[in-house]
């Protein structure tokens, strides 16, 4: 242990006994915060890594991203291109305006009130019409129609108003 000597000394003189006791103690709290700054500069690198990474990876993603946007606009552009180029055939066109004609009626019969039990009957109408072009036993609508510069729908509507279809 220590000599007597050290010890009578700081029996009786208290001051250098406080002063060792608090350098001790100032010396752990030195240790320790020197342990912590260490641990926290390691810390530190290791997240500076991690954002590092991170963000390479996103760019590599943004950049992923951009190309297949580009990607994706021509691709809608050559559509679109393809698409105005069918629809100059006749038998495209017409086609359109069927499918266009066809949501319209999906849309009218699940909105309007009213509308199916009238839709239902004039397309039997149309189709019973049509079947005796077909068959020979009227007169094709369309060609007279088409001589007269008339469109067709007006001869079915008045057909069907005075009641003579």
């Amino acid at each position: 242990m220590r000599s007597p000597n050290v010890m009578n000394f700081l029996n009786n003189h208290h001051f250098y006994l406080g002063l060792c006791v608090g350098a001790a103690v100032g010396l752990m709290i030195i240790a320790f915060a020197l342990m912590r700054l260490w641990d926290t500069k390691a810390e530190v690198k290791r997240l500076k890594r991690h954002l590092a990474d991170k963000l390479e990876l996103e760019a590599d993603a943004t950049n992923r991203l951009r190309l297949d946007l580009q990607e994706l606009k021509q691709q809608n552009e050559n559509l679109r291109i393809k698409v105005a180029n069918l629809n100059q055939y006749p038998d495209k066109r017409l086609n359109r305006e069927l499918e266009i004609y066809a949501r319209a009626e999906r849309f009218m019969v699940s909105s309007s009130p009213g509308f199916p039990a009238v839709w239902e009957e004039a397309k039997r109408t149309a189709l019973t019409g049509l079947e005796q072009e077909e068959t020979g036993k009227s007169l094709p609508k369309r060609v007279f129609n088409a001589l007269l510069n008339r469109p067709s729908y007006k001869s079915s509507n008045s057909d069907h108003v005075d009641g003579t279809g």
